[in-house]
């Protein structure tokens, strides 16, 4: 199941994504927050509400994030990808294959939608950086979960891009959390699609584009730590709860470790995709201060 926040006529409302068209299922609950919450009466309320909901075509509604204010800080995972530290390392950056996950969060007021604009602001920084990523939604509370069931607490996959600042990343000591929680620049979506569709995470292959050229491309079986372990590993220390949203980390190709480094730009259009899923598709616009 595609599960969707969409907007038409001006309001919020909850989708099933199915044959082109969006299937409104507001009636039956309020939001795709909810129907994560209630885990399998959401389900089961959706697709009751199915056979008699107003279908509307896709291209006529404006997608959301599917959870467009998260309830906590994305949960993020840094050096998670292989290649991405050893593209890091010849590019200076002291960085080496991690022991154990790496932690990190991005507020939750970065998230915006699957098409919406990214306004980036020069006098913060010159050097915004692409990361796509494959986006864990969870759907159990759960503490100290065993790998061995820590897919079972998975309530859906998504596609992320964690935009970041490079050249504020040095200036504040290499500190990830600041550099990486711009107001509405961290694409999510377009849509949440169901563990039971997706199966095995790790055939999943993510890219990015920017302007139609490709900059990324692995698949989620080259994760370092992969997502049970990753699961398994932050609830030692928390609990995780439905709606929780974890990043799973970049692959390599981002642009500060090119040959010249290579960073966004006011005109150009970047797109995260990961198959089976969907993608991202952001105009990048330059964002004037008042």
């Amino acid at each position: 199941m595609k599960l969707a926040t969409f907007q038409f006529e001006g309001t919020d409302r909850v989708g099933v994504v199915e044959n082109g068209h969006m299937v409104d299922v507001s009636t039956a609950i309020p939001s795709v927050l909810a129907v994560i919450q209630r885990g399998d009466d959401g389900i089961r309320r959706v697709r009751e509400a199915m056979s008699r909901a107003p279908r509307v075509a896709l291209d006529r509604v404006r997608l959301r994030a599917p959870i467009p204010r998260p309830p906590k800080n994305i949960l993020c995972l840094g050096l998670n990808y292989r290649w991405h530290v050893e593209e890091g390392a010849r590019a200076g950056a002291a960085v080496s294959v991690p022991d154990s996950p790496l932690w990190f969060t991005k507020m939750a007021t970065s998230v915006c939608g699957p098409f919406d604009d990214i306004a980036l602001d020069a006098a913060l920084s010159s050097e915004y950086d692409w990361e796509v990523e494959l986006a864990v939604i969870i759907g159990r509370t759960g503490r100290r979960i065993r790998r061995d069931d820590a897919l079972n607490y998975v309530h859906s996959y998504s596609v992320f891009n964690d935009l970041s600042m490079r050249d504020m990343q040095r200036r504040h000591g290499g500190q990830w959390f600041k550099s990486k929680s711009l107001d509405r620049s961290a694409p999510f979506g377009p849509w949440l699609v169901t563990a039971d569709e997706i199966g095995d995470p790790g055939t999943l292959r993510l890219t990015c584009r920017v302007d139609g050229v490709l900059k990324q491309d692995d698949t989620a079986s080259a994760l370092i730590f992969d997502i049970a372990t990753c699961i398994a590993d932050i609830s030692e220390v928390m609990t995780l709860e439905p709606g929780d949203v974890i990043s799973t980390g970049t692959p390599g190709g981002v642009g500060f470790a090119r040959t010249p480094p290579e960073f966004l730009r006011p005109g150009q259009t970047m797109e995260s995709e990961i198959d089976r899923i969907g993608v991202l598709r952001n105009r990048i616009v330059h964002e004037a201060r008042t």
